[in-house]
């Protein structure tokens, strides 16, 4: 006979899930401490890292992150063509001389 599936409350999941996050313990050590099996508790703490729940960084840290990257993103391009341009220089300089 097939048995009953078991039903976690959001909150216990949410502690799991931060127990993890916080302990950086094995998925499967909590897992066996709490009594579930590891797969589920893989599951959950996989979701709530893509959701980014995991507790590390809040609203306003995660809208700065992403900020900076895109100020990252624009400085990548500007260095570049100003190693372009220096280059050119260089170029000018030995043709000068010459």
């Amino acid at each position: 006979m097939a048995e009953k599936r078991r039903k976690f409350d959001a909150e216990f999941r949410e502690g799991a899930v931060r127990i993890v996050a916080e302990t950086g313990r094995p998925i499967a050590q909590v897992a066996l401490e709490l009594g579930i099996n590891d797969t589920t508790l893989a599951s959950w703490v996989s979701r709530a890292r893509r959701a980014g729940g995991d507790g590390v960084l809040s609203v306003p840290e995660r809208e700065e992150l992403a900020r900076l990257r895109r100020e990252i993103s624009v400085l990548k391009k500007d260095n570049k063509e100003l190693a372009m341009e220096r280059d050119v220089l260089k170029r000018c300089m030995v043709l000068w001389v010459k």
